[in-house]
């Protein structure tokens, strides 16, 4: 059974950093095509960051250069680093490794 938690959600201010992280069993982050969504409220779920089993990394046009996806195949986890935070980014975090899915993460950034 694949289950996938993510953490490190929490309020900061505009200009902030978070890093959140997804933690795996059942599925191996470095055979997947993983990655991040959110969902801003009010709106559709969209994408965020993906990284590909060969690390090829993909981002949306709105987080280039904020954002980097990662992962550590040891531990098994999927990082995402956020830098200069804006209140647009405010969405629940959501990870995702070959279609399966996390419960979500609250990311909310104050102006």
């Amino acid at each position: 059974q694949v289950q996938l938690v993510e953490s490190g959600g929490g309020l900061v201010q505009a200009g902030g950093s978070l890093r959140l992280s997804c933690a795996a069993s059942g599925i191996s982050f470095r055979g997947s095509i993983s990655g991040w969504y959110r969902q801003p409220p009010g709106k559709r779920r969209e994408f965020v960051a993906s990284i590909s089993s060969g690390g090829f990394t993909t981002y949306t046009d709105s987080v280039k250069g904020r954002f980097t996806v990662s992962r550590d195949n040891g531990k098994n986890t999927l990082y995402l680093e956020m830098n200069s935070l804006k209140p647009e980014d405010t969405a629940v975090y959501y990870c995702s490794a070959n279609m399966n899915w996390g419960q979500g993460t609250q990311v909310t950034v104050s102006s």
